[in-house]
């Protein structure tokens, strides 16, 4: 006579139902070829699998983890971005409703395809037209023969090099490139260009003169081909760097204040002076 097994009864919603199932799966507990929450259960009640609580992550770990989420976004590396999604999503300490519904929204469409497009436009280097309409209702065309997704003050940017220079204000050497700011992009069409890629932006060398603190607290940035200690001028760091936009430099250098002196090319001192200016007379406007 065989042995009479023994027989519990569940009491289970129907999504989790298909939650045990789907763990069943992950850990093989099978029947044939479909999930077995029975086999489920004896592996846990044997400790062949082990059952750890989902509330006891720290708040920085959470906000670390959704940090490397945007940041592989940015880098255009989804699937990657996707899977540290999911593992957020699992968690039971993700309280905030905002990010858990941001981080929902993402799994259920990680990126418009226009941005899946454009992405795979730069891991194989290939040109590209890129036409949208921005907020305000204008129409943009740009033939593209650069790109790449950066981040400029917590905002994702394409930052890329383009046939087209009207309506761009930066000096003449660098009015092919341009910062297109990615979440005013409501839609976009974007098709191949028979054309060849550029292997980097435009860029001008920049001679910076640091004084005081700011000359010993400095950390060098990637731009930088050249940052040490002045040969002839004490206590003075000079450091030279490629740029590619008067904008984004300008913003990062205005906070040094009196401790940071652009040297050359004149024409970017000439530009820095005048927007000085501009904000010298607004806040003296008799002078």
């Amino acid at each position: 006579m065989g042995r009479k097994g023994q027989s519990i009864t569940l009491s289970l919603l129907e999504r989790e139902k298909a939650a045990l199932e789907k763990l069943a799966l992950e850990y093989g507990c099978v029947w044939g070829d479909r999930p077995n929450i029975s086999k489920l259960i004896k592996q846990i009640a044997k400790r062949e699998l082990k059952i750890a609580p989902n509330n006891d992550w720290q708040l920085e770990r959470i906000n670390v983890l959704e940090r490397i989420r945007t940041f592989l976004i940015d880098q255009g590396q989804i699937d990657e971005a996707i899977a540290v999604a999911q593992i957020l999503s699992e968690r039971g300490e993700l309280k905030d409703i905002a990010l858990k519904r941001e981080i929902e929204k993402f799994l259920q469409q990680p990126l418009p395809t226009w941005r899946q497009r454009i992405d795979s436009f730069i891991r194989r280097q290939k040109p590209f037209q890129l036409s949208y309409q921005d907020a305000q209702g204008r129409i943009w065309s740009f033939s593209i023969h650069h790109a790449q997704i950066v981040t400029h003050e917590k905002r994702q940017y394409l930052d890329c090099w383009a046939t087209e220079t009207e309506g761009n204000l930066d000096l003449p050497e660098l009015q092919h490139n341009w910062s297109l700011r990615l979440d005013r992009i409501q839609d976009a069409a974007v098709s191949p260009l028979n054309e060849k890629w550029r292997s980097h932006l435009d860029s001008i060398s920049v001679e910076l003169h640091l004084y005081r603190g700011l000359a010993f607290a400095y950390q060098g940035k990637s731009a930088d081909v050249h940052n040490d200690w002045h040969p002839e001028l004490p206590k003075t760091r000079q450091v030279i760097r490629q740029v590619t936009s008067t904008f984004w430099f300008f913003r990062e250098i205005l906070p040094y204040g009196k401790d940071c002196k652009i040297i050359a090319p004149q024409s970017i001192s000439d530009l820095f002076k005048q927007d000085l200016e501009a904000l010298y007379q607004m806040y003296n406007p008799k002078h």
